[in-house]
């Protein structure tokens, strides 16, 4: 790892710890999620800084990948259990980091974030070179479970690498054979969820995130602006919202087709069954010669 590699995921990772913080303040009752997050990619730009995904705030049944769309003016609600996930890129090295808000006035979901909280502590603990992930996964498991509630099985950790958010190992959250091994100089986001449900999450809902996963084949109708702006991005996630300023049917029309010809794919919201909660905490880690380096914490 050289020094300006490093030096640009620590400025990421204290970018969107921050912003992370501030949005844990600005998730209220009646606020609009959609205000979190442009407030959220907002502060990543006046930091000099750019998204590595789009900010995304997910509540209760839906465990990850609620983006708004541009014209979205739902709001948080008292009760809700809330998630917001930050990533942030410094030319191209990457820091991704969540957390979770109880808007309950009694503190009824305050369990349920302590779990994904303290299994995302643990996890931190065990990590060091060598360690293989599904004993993270483990560490991970053991918690929530002792907490009274389960591990969503189905979403992981990951490895991020240069503009890509997520690359190998797969961290699991819950322990298994085998697997991969950290390496020292690796970058990993470990993000356990927690469920009061059965632990497995299914797609649901209209995509309002797309990444661009080969190059476009050439095509009647593909709109070269619409192409120009999702390039710019060089393979990292992007929004809807991002779009404004092209004519929505225009829009729509480049982004169906390039779906429909496997150059573009969507992300739906990620969810449990209704009436489930889940939680999330996530931090990157620097797996060091000198040890973990926790690169989100503020």
């Amino acid at each position: 790892m050289d020094a300006y590699a490093l030096e640009c995921h620590r400025k990421a990772g204290t970018i969107a710890g921050e912003c992370r913080e501030w949005a844990r303040e600005a998730i209220q009752p009646g606020v609009r999620v959609r205000d979190v997050l442009e407030g959220i990619e907002a502060r990543i730009a006046k930091a000099g800084a750019a998204p590595a995904f789009p900010a995304q705030s997910s509540r209760n049944s839906v465990a990850a990948h609620y983006c708004s769309a541009p014209d979205d003016d739902m709001a948080y609600e008292e009760g809700d259990c809330v998630k917001v996930d930050v990533g942030v890129h410094v030319d191209g090295y990457i820091a991704d980091t969540a957390l979770s808000v109880d808007l309950s006035k009694d503190g009824h979901w305050t369990p349920l974030v302590n779990a994904s909280k303290d299994a995302l502590a643990a996890a931190i603990a065990a990590v060091e070179p060598g360690k293989r992930v599904g004993e993270i996964g483990a560490a991970i498991e053991r918690v929530i479970l002792a907490a009274g509630f389960e591990p969503v099985r189905n979403l992981t950790g990951h490895g991020l690498g240069r503009w890509k958010v997520h690359t190998a190992p797969q961290v699991p959250n819950y322990g298994e054979a085998g697997g991969g091994r950290l390496k020292e100089g690796m970058f990993v986001a470990i993000e356990p969820f927690a469920s009061t449900g059965r632990g497995y999450i299914r797609e649901r809902g209209k995509a309002e995130i797309f990444m661009m996963i080969r190059p476009p084949r050439k095509a009647k109708g593909l709109d070269k602006d619409v192409l120009r702006d999702i390039q710019a991005w060089r393979g990292l996630p992007i929004a809807r919202r991002y779009f404004e300023d092209h004519d929505p049917e225009v829009l729509e029309d480049t982004l169906g087709k390039l779906a429909r010809q496997g150059s573009l794919m969507r992300y739906p919201p990620l969810v449990e069954d209704e009436g489930v909660m889940v939680t999330q905490h996530e931090h990157t880690l620097y797996v060091g010669p000198d040890g973990v380096e926790i690169m989100t914490a503020v």
